[in-house]
């Protein structure tokens, strides 16, 4: 009788065990799975329009890392400041990606879905040059975007203090830098430093890092409060050091048997098989690559004929920015990653603008809030070691009690 019941303590013990993993795997929501949430970032560089789809679950709005890219749209023809002379064009050039993006977010999503358009350096050259023009190319854009049954909220030209801070924060987010959730469901501060992120667009370069340094420009001081964190944060735009400015200003200085040996560092990598680690690699690099021969070029890359002319002068530019300009050293250039993605995620200034504009990051610390399941795994967890405990000890208890009645 009493080894019975002591089987039966322990099939008790072994049910609540089932039973709190059914309730945890139950416990997001009895309706069934939130669905997601949709945002899009309209991305208007000076050489190209890009379209980024983002999607997050419904349920988890504020949670760090949950924000993923669900699709993206490569807009043809050049940047919208290339259509100053017609402005119409410019917002047709957005139609074809703008209808994929009708297909792309559920439709019973479209009317709760933001969609943005932030122009960067090109039109920040144009607003320049001619603001009567800057205006009139994003009135017509922004009237094309309210043609379409997303929630509008608006097309700017960002600054580009606001493009650097934007790409820090994509960059630090994806990577979880700032907060993430532990396996139990609770918020945990990373005992890491967040990454310094660099730019090199068509129109600008940016270089943005969390310091703690005197800053002695405030026009080049953020400070931003994510997650109960405070970050100082330096960032520095210079405009027309983008890649296509320095082609323009070098080829008006240059003739043009010079522009057959242009080539990048990505082609060394990817098509010579030659690694870039240190500075010196890089140079060694570029000067191969200006001293390689036109028809050697295209032989090893035909695909891409059409920047072949481009990659000596840039992956010069880019040894003598990063070297002469930024001061990255032997010891220093290791650490930078030349990277495009984390995980499946394009890393620019678009995800960071969304969220920013989106307030789905919160400035106050969210542990002060404890997570409803991570509640639920603390109350379930100790009721299971209770109760596992009990039916232990009073097994053994039975157990002796049924060997001594034998004896």
């Amino acid at each position: 009788m009493a080894r019975r019941l002591a089987a039966l303590l322990l099939l008790l013990a072994l049910g609540c065990l089932l039973g709190i993993l059914l309730l945890l795997l139950g416990s997001g929501d009895a309706r069934g799975p939130p669905g997601f949430k949709y945002g899009i970032v309209l991305d208007a560089g000076s050489s190209h329009t890009a379209m980024f789809i983002y999607k997050w679950p419904a349920d988890k709005e504020n949670d760090t890392g949950v924000v993923s890219e669900h699709s993206m749209c490569d807009v043809e023809g050049p940047g919208i400041s290339s259509y100053s002379s017609n402005p119409l064009a410019a917002g047709t050039s957005l139609e074809h990606c703008l209808n994929q993006a009708l297909r792309d977010v559920p439709k019973e999503k479209h009317a709760g879905t933001p969609l943005y358009l932030g122009a960067t350096a090109g039109m920040r050259l144009l607003n320049i040059a001619d603001p009567q023009a800057s205006d009139t190319v994003l009135r017509v854009v922004a009237a094309t975007l309210k043609t379409y049954p997303f929630d509008f909220r608006g097309a700017k030209i960002l600054s580009g203090e606001e493009e650097g801070v934007f790409g820090w924060v994509t960059a630090n987010y994806l990577l979880e830098n700032f907060i993430k959730r532990g396996w139990l469901g609770e918020w945990i501060q990373p005992q890491k430093k967040t990454m310094g992120a660099m730019d090199f667009g068509g129109a600008s370069t940016q270089i943005t890092f969390e310091t703690r340094d005197t800053i002695e420009n405030p026009r080049n001081e953020v400070m931003l409060k994510l997650y109960g964190q405070a970050y100082k944060v330096y960032t520095h735009s210079f405009l027309c050091y983008g890649r296509d400015q320095v082609l323009k200003r070098l080829l008006s200085k240059f003739v043009q048997a010079f522009s057959a040996f242009f080539y990048t560092v990505d082609f060394i990598q990817t098509v010579m098989g030659r690694p870039v680690h240190m500075p010196s690699d890089l140079k060694d690099a570029a000067e191969t690559i200006c001293t390689t021969s036109w028809s050697e070029l295209l032989l090893k890359a035909p695909k891409l004929e059409k920047r072949l002319p481009d990659y000596c002068a840039v992956s010069t530019f880019v040894y003598l920015l990063t070297t002469k300009g930024y001061n990255f050293n032997n010891h220093s250039f290791p650490n930078i990653a030349f990277q495009k993605k984390a995980g499946e995620t394009s890393i620019g200034w678009a995800l960071g603008y969304m969220l920013n504009l989106t307030n789905m990051i919160p400035a106050e610390n969210p542990s002060s809030h404890k997570s409803m399941l991570y509640n639920y795994w603390v109350i379930l967890i100790l009721l299971f070691v209770v109760t596992t405990l009990t039916s232990l000890v009073t097994a053994i208890c039975l157990l002796r009690h049924s060997k001594s009645s034998i004896i």
